[in-house]
């Protein structure tokens, strides 16, 4: 697949603040498209305010964030999706008192996303929601709401696909089944950017990794370096 000249993200001299709080510091990354790349730190090291950030979901922003070449740090939180982007938060989100369905029939599609991907693709990706489809979302189990607020994304045309920790506290056979999804997503041209504390989990999948520490990227390299880095890891993650 040819990758586009245009990055999907560029990041250039990124600070971020909630009220006082001066969270990222000159934060500088790039993400190609159809890449996955990881974001690698300990808790608090500024990786979800960098995914909240690229959303406008912080209090002051200074610097530049460019989407898919369109310079994005003063646009109204609400613009940004349509640059093509979806976020996964942390938290999920999943409408409790609507169907696994109802949930993802929810999002409206993107005026300057791509083309949407259908239920029944969603569903053959991830067939536990297809079995689940009439459950309410407090009736699902957590590596099953995990499925939902990625496929949900899906349905709205997103490109760039920003994922929280969508790992954390899953059992291993979901796990897996996230991990076949990224690399179905990557065949299928989608640009991903995980933030990531299970590092068994992102290594196999990722292109490129940046590590975090205080806000800033302390180090950066690809797939290939992942051997030789390893030293460098344990001592910044403990992995």
């Amino acid at each position: 697949m040819t990758q586009s000249a245009t990055p999907a993200l560029e990041i250039s001299g990124l600070h971020a603040w909630y009220g006082e709080s001066h969270i990222l510091h000159d934060v500088n990354l790039s993400v190609n498209q159809g890449e996955v790349v990881t974001l690698l730190g300990r808790n608090g090291a500024g990786r979800t305010t960098t995914l909240r950030s690229i959303m406008g979901l912080t209090g002051t922003r200074k610097g530049s964030i460019r989407i898919n070449g369109v310079e994005s740090i003063g646009l109204s939180t609400h613009k940004i999706p349509h640059l093509s982007v979806g976020y996964c938060p942390e938290e999920r989100g999943i409408f409790s008192s609507l169907s696994t369905e109802e949930n993802l029939l929810l999002p409206p599609v993107l005026r300057g996303g791509g083309t949407p991907m259908s239920i029944d693709e969603i569903y053959g990706m991830f067939p536990n929601l297809l079995e689940r489809k009439a459950s309410q979302g407090t009736r699902l189990s957590g590596g099953e709401q995990q499925m939902l607020a990625v496929a949900r994304i899906l349905r709205t045309g997103a490109r760039l696909l920003l994922l929280d920790e969508i790992s954390e506290g899953l059992a291993p056979v979901i796990v897996q089944t996230l991990a076949r999804m990224i690399l179905t997503l990557k065949a299928k041209g989608y640009t991903i950017v995980m933030v990531e504390q299970n590092f068994r989990f992102a290594a196999p999948l990722a292109d490129r990794f940046y590590v975090m520490e205080h806000g800033q990227i302390v180090e950066r390299f690809a797939a290939s370096e992942l051997e030789e880095k390893m030293p460098v890891l344990n001592e910044l993650l403990g992995v």
